[in-house]
Order: C-alpha cells, then structure tokens, then sequence
C-alpha cells in the first residue's frame, strides 16, 4: 500500500465518525468525488462500493434499481423507519446530506436564511451549468472520434465563462468562499471540476481567485481524503502533462465512450 492510499485508510478509521448506514457507489471523476468529500467533512462512516465503468457495472439491473439513469455517484441509507432509500444525482445526494445529517451546519446553512437560498442557487448553478458545459467541453476535446473546432470552441468559451463567474465572485467574497463566510456544498459541488480545468482545456491561471479557492480547499482534511475515493485523485498529476501526453491518455479511453454512447442510441 503507497503511503498515500495508508493515509486514506487511516482517515476512513479514524476514530469518532458518527456511524451510518450510507453505502457510496462512485467512481472517481468531477461528480463522484462530490459525495465522498461531503462525507468526510461531515465525518461520517459509510461503506464504498468502487462501480467498475470500464465493465459497465453501472447499467447493470441491480444498480438500475439504485440509480435507474445508470449513472454514478449515487448511496443507499435506511430511512428513520428502518426502510432503506436511495439517492441518485449528485446535487440531490449533496442537499440530502447535508439536511439530513449536518445538524451543525458546518457545511451548509439553515433553510430559514438568505445564505441557504444563495448556496441552493450555486449547487443548481453547478449541476446546470459547470458540470454538463465542462463535461462537453472533455468530450470534444478527448473524447470525439474527430476533432470538430466549433464543439471545443463552443464548450470551451463557455467553460470558461463559468470560471469567469465563479472568479468574479471569489473576488468580491473576502472569504475567499462562494457563500457567506465558510465552505459549503456549493464549493463541494464545484471543486471536483475546476481541479479537472486542464482536462477540459482550461488555464487555472486565467483565474487567480478560483486557482487560490481551489488549492485552499485542498489543505482540508475532508477534501484530501475524500477526493481519493475510491481511487486514487490524479487531476493534479495531469495538469502537469503536455497536450501531447493528455491526448494520449484520453486514447485509451476514447474507443470504450464511444462503444458506451453506441450501446445507448440502440436503448
């Protein structure tokens, strides 16, 4: 076991987690590692169930029946009478976290307040926004059989423009935060990504509030330990790579979404 990865397991035993019943199925990719981080901060034991995409684990019936979209990340839990629930979607798994278990509001803020509206309009911010704009802007650019420029151009620009956004607010927030004056599920929802900029081909530099967030943010513990499940984080190791070797990394993968997006036309 690499030092890094004993580290991992000795933050998942760490003594004082308040217990649960929450499984986590999640892959480690912008949206999976939302939950996991979420879950760390809030200090709480959960079970990890590693979905092996690459087997198409997720669209298998049993999953279907936890996340009927056959997407990751998604949990199960027992409700209050002992019944178990599911939660698919990242944004919703990151409200039902937080409403249900962070009591203290470490992480989030009270319904009856302005902040919390302010956080539900940046976490909905991201789940229709940042992710589907950045997630488009990976795929024409690692992804496409073909190099289509009007696709690049089109989520790339946009991608950016969000950056823009949540720079510009950054800047204003001597916090340093997206709302109020502590880390919420707002940021927990967008860091995943903005850690992924160079993925999309993005410049972290452009946006010096955003990059000063995003490293910040690192020097949690929650986010430290939680970007790493199930697997180890490699965003970081990849923003060192050249465009050369960032190509080269997408080939591998580039045949299997390909197949996937195929299997899903004929449904």
């Amino acid at each position: 076991m690499t030092s890094r990865l004993a580290g991992i397991a000795k933050h998942f035993l760490k003594m004082g987690a308040t217990k649960s019943d929450i499984t986590l199925y999640t892959v480690n990719t912008p949206n999976g590692i939302k939950a996991s981080i979420l879950l760390e901060e809030l200090n709480l034991d959960y079970k990890v169930h590693a979905i092996k995409m690459s087997e198409n684990e997720q669209k298998e019936p049993w999953f279907l029946e936890i996340n009927p979209n056959g997407r990751i990340p998604a949990i199960t839990d027992k409700w209050t009478d002992g019944k178990d629930i599911r939660i698919f979607e990242s944004g919703a798994i990151l409200q039902y976290l937080t409403e249900r278990y962070d009591k203290d509001y470490k992480v989030s803020y009270p319904r009856d307040t302005p902040e919390y509206w302010e956080m539900t309009s940046w976490l909905m911010w991201q789940m229709g926004g940042l992710g589907p704009m950045q997630g488009q802007s990976n795929h024409f650019k690692r992804y496409a059989p073909e190099q289509i420029q009007y696709g690049i151009d089109r989520y790339g620009n946009e991608t950016r423009r969000l950056y823009r956004t949540m720079d510009d607010t950054l800047k204003k927030n001597p916090k340093g935060v997206l709302v109020g004056d502590k880390v919420t599920i707002a940021d927990i929802s967008a860091w995943g990504w903005v850690a992924s900029a160079k993925w999309a081909g993005v410049d972290i530099e452009e946006f010096p509030a955003l990059k000063k967030w995003l490293f910040e943010l690192l020097k949690r513990p929650g986010f430290e330990a939680g970007r790493h499940v199930p697997t180890p984080h490699t965003a970081f190791d990849m923003a060192k790579l050249s465009e050369k070797e960032l190509d080269e990394k997408a080939h591998g993968s580039r045949a299997w979404v390909q197949a996937g997006m195929k299997a899903d036309a004929k449904k």
